[in-house]
């Protein structure tokens, strides 16, 4: 039988048990922490962010690395990546010289996006500024708002201390204008669906004979970067669709079209058809993707599945019922992979990656055999 314990027993052992825990150490319970892994440092863009130099030694990927590994903020990085872009002449695509509107107007857009800030700024439509990104970067430091457009943008631009120029044609950009309104003038007066299928096949007669680069109609850069502390950033910029209607403001500068980034997560962005990818916010739909565990790849081809079963309108489409235009994709995840896709790989599309091994050029993985015309 067991002894029975007694009252005065009772307050000694548990007199003994107390002190005996003071005498021990003792630990605070601490908060779990979720630490980033470190990840190798990457830069990831369209093929133009591997081809033009603006006179100088570098590219635009090569430039951002550099600036990167070397302790700049991640997005200031991207964006002189950029800039080189957006400066050269040669490029028809992005900044000066891109290819106008229809009214013979360069008009820029441009978004970029923090992931460790988790801010966002861009620009829309904005004339006489040679480099939108540093605007639209501006636009996320100094204001409240994520966009401006317009004739407000230019004020803006202005007011930041940004040069205002009357005109961002080059030679090269106005001839090309020039060329086109001589093929196209004689269609004004079609039928509206007779016109549009007379000037897209204008607009690849002048591809073909050398006048527009056929990666370049649709125009953009987009450059994405993460460093080895795993902070993520992301910018496009553009000159937009070559002869658009002005005003026009395709996916570059929207979040979650043209641009999205989640520092947690990773960064996507778009070149090719804008209109195809607001219609279905592809590059948040990529992120959110990426957030429930899928890899670049495999979370850029759900969302080009998605474009791809949304293009249901006749003249967008071959006779085959799939699109007729290319869209592309620049993915990086949270983890440093990365991936690059097409609709098509046609025109040798390709995407630009730098790391601590240089800089090359990619081709991107298609989610279509064969070419968007037939």
């Amino acid at each position: 039988m067991a002894d029975k314990v007694t009252r005065r027993k009772f307050v000694l052992t548990g007199t003994a048990g107390l002190a005996a825990a003071a005498a021990a150490p003792t630990f605070a319970q601490a908060p779990t922490v979720i630490m980033k892994k470190s990840v190798k440092p990457v830069v990831i863009a369209s093929a133009n962010g591997n081809k033009f130099k603006n006179g100088g030694q570098v590219t635009g990927i090569e430039k951002a690395f550099s600036m990167m590994t070397q302790g700049s903020d991640v997005l200031d990085a991207l964006i002189a990546g950029v800039n080189i872009v957006e400066l050269d002449p040669e490029e028809t695509s992005v900044g000066y010289g891109g290819l106008p509107n229809a009214d013979g107007i360069v008009q820029l857009d441009s978004c970029c996006m923090h992931g460790p800030r988790k801010r966002a700024g861009g620009v829309a439509a904005i004339e006489g500024v040679r480099t939108p990104s540093l605007v639209a970067q501006k636009v996320m430091d100094e204001t409240d708002h994520h966009l401006i457009v317009g004739k407000g943008a230019q004020e803006f631009a202005r007011a930041m201390g940004f040069k205002i120029e009357d005109d961002l044609n080059t030679d090269r950009s106005r001839k090309a204008w020039i060329e086109w309104k001589r093929r196209t003038d004689p269609l004004h007066y079609l039928d509206p669906i007779k016109r549009q299928a007379a000037i897209r096949r204008v607009e690849f007669e002048m591809m073909e004979e050398g006048w527009v680069d056929p990666n370049h109609f649709y125009g953009t850069i987009n450059c994405d970067g993460i460093n080895a502390k795993g902070e993520i950033c992301g910018v496009t910029t553009t000159s937009g669709l070559a002869w658009k209607i002005p005003g026009r403001v395709g996916d570059s500068p929207i979040l979650g079209a043209g641009l999205y980034v989640d520092g947690e997560v990773g960064a996507a962005g778009s070149t090719g058809r804008g209109e195809a990818n607001l219609y279905n916010l592809t590059s948040f739909l990529i992120v959110e993707n990426m957030r429930r565990g899928m890899h670049p790849k495999d979370a850029g081809m759900d969302a080009m599945k998605r474009i791809k079963a949304n293009t249901v309108e006749k003249r967008l489409q071959r006779a085959d019922s799939n699109p007729n235009f290319n869209i592309n994709f620049y993915i990086l995840n949270a983890q440093g992979q990365h991936a690059g896709l097409a609709m098509y790989a046609e025109n040798d599309v390709s995407y630009a990656v730098c790391t601590e091994n240089g800089a090359q050029t990619i081709p991107c993985e298609p989610l279509l055999a064969g070419k968007s015309t037939e």
